[in-house]
């Protein structure tokens, strides 16, 4: 998925909730994530040696001075089917 189809999936995600432009959506991605011109706040968060962590999806932090995405427990029972499972 690239930014324009992230926009579009956020985009009808959020159609009945408060019609949000794809002018808007994109500029909040682009603040969260960066564009080449200037970093986002997760790249800035991690400069400083921080994290960012959003409760289920997962944490973005440095591991062995490179960014890095450590899945969430919601996450990774999504993507692999596990929703919902008794374990």
């Amino acid at each position: 998925m690239d930014r324009s189809a992230l926009i579009e999936a956020v985009g009808r995600r959020t159609a009945g909730g408060g019609e949000l432009s794809a002018d808007q959506i994109g500029r909040v991605v682009d603040a969260l994530f960066g564009t080449v011109a200037e970093a986002g706040a997760i790249a800035e968060t991690l400069k400083t040696g921080g994290a960012v962590t959003l409760v289920g999806f997962g944490s973005f932090h440095q591991k062995d001075g490179e960014a890095a995405l450590r899945p969430g427990k919601a996450l990774n029972e999504f993507v692999n089917d596990e929703v919902g499972r008794a374990g």
